[in-house]
């Protein structure tokens, strides 16, 4: 019976993360999973093109106190672009302009209420680097889970990527 009740607040969990990604600015189709490898802390800091701008995503499980830690895939203009998980990071290029992001839990199990999903916006200049982070948040003094995404100044997350991995991810097929 406890079995069956937690596999049915789980798979609740999981059709609630996929409506959101559905409905949220910035993000992909909900059927879209990444597999993430992690690439290690050396990683050399690239330049934007000049006629591009580079965003930086960084997934930040300080305040995540659960265990799996989520995979958190990433969205530009309604297309996923690729994800982190566990304190990582990864970058992507893009034209300037507006563009919506969006930052979703993929995986995660979290049997309380959540809020696996969100979004923001960025006005993109060539030759410029943006930072953005998912702070994952957990706590059992703090319902419910939540993934918030926020800018970064240039500074905070250089010294965030300095203690993160560098991923690559590609989706499953």
């Amino acid at each position: 019976m406890v079995r069956s009740v937690v596999l049915l607040l789980a798979w609740t969990a999981i059709s609630a993360m996929e409506t959101y990604a559905q409905t949220a600015p910035g993000c992909g189709q909900t059927d879209v999973k990444f597999e993430v490898q992690n690439e290690g802390r050396q990683h050399a800091m690239p330049s934007p093109e000049p006629a591009k701008a580079l965003i930086f995503f960084l997934q930040d499980d300080a305040r995540f106190n659960s265990i799996p830690r989520p995979t958190t895939r990433f969205g530009i203009d309604g297309v996923w672009v690729g994800a982190t998980h566990a304190n990582s990071y990864f970058y992507v290029s893009v034209d300037p302009g507006e563009h919506p992001l969006c930052a979703n839990w993929q995986s995660c199990v979290v049997l309380t209420r959540s809020r696996p999903i969100a979004a923001t916006h960025i006005t993109a200049e060539a030759g410029k680097a943006y930072y953005f982070r998912a702070k994952d948040l957990e706590s059992t003094e703090r319902p419910p889970a939540e993934v918030v995404f926020e800018p970064v100044n240039s500074d905070e997350a250089l010294v965030l990527m300095s203690s993160f991995d560098f991923n690559t991810s590609h989706p499953k097929k």
